[in-house]
């Protein structure tokens, strides 16, 4: 029994947070019955999500998600690093394309896969 013991390894994972979009995800037709249970406009159209660290970036997120096209922000919360974006299909992709791409590409921040269902 002891040498059972002996080979057991024990792992501890921390968050650490650096600089990453950790999800930058298009929903590019949601169900009508998604916005009101989400607390979003029913009209809203396409949504785009992403998660931001360090979360303050989200302000920075949603400042080039508004001057980059033409979407609605439904969501920015500064204490988890949440972005959701509404619009046109089209726009709320090219805002979160943006975002991605200046947060990454200038600000040095991990870069995620960008997802669209």
């Amino acid at each position: 029994m002891a040498d059972a013991m002996v080979d057991k390894q024990r792992i501890i994972q921390e968050f650490v947070p650096g600089k990453q979009v950790t999800l930058a995800h298009v929903v590019a037709n949601p169900d009508a019955r998604l916005y009101p249970k989400i607390g979003l406009p029913p009209e809203g159209g396409a949504i785009g999500v992403m998660t931001i660290t360090p979360s303050e970036a989200s302000i920075i997120a949603a400042d080039i998600a508004t001057k980059a096209a033409d979407v609605e922000l439904g969501f920015v919360d500064r204490f988890s690093g949440s972005l959701v974006v509404l619009g046109r299909l089209t726009d709320v992709e090219s805002a979160v394309e943006n975002v991605v791409a200046i947060l990454c590409g200038e600000l040095g921040f991990a870069r995620p896969p960008m997802t669209r269902t």
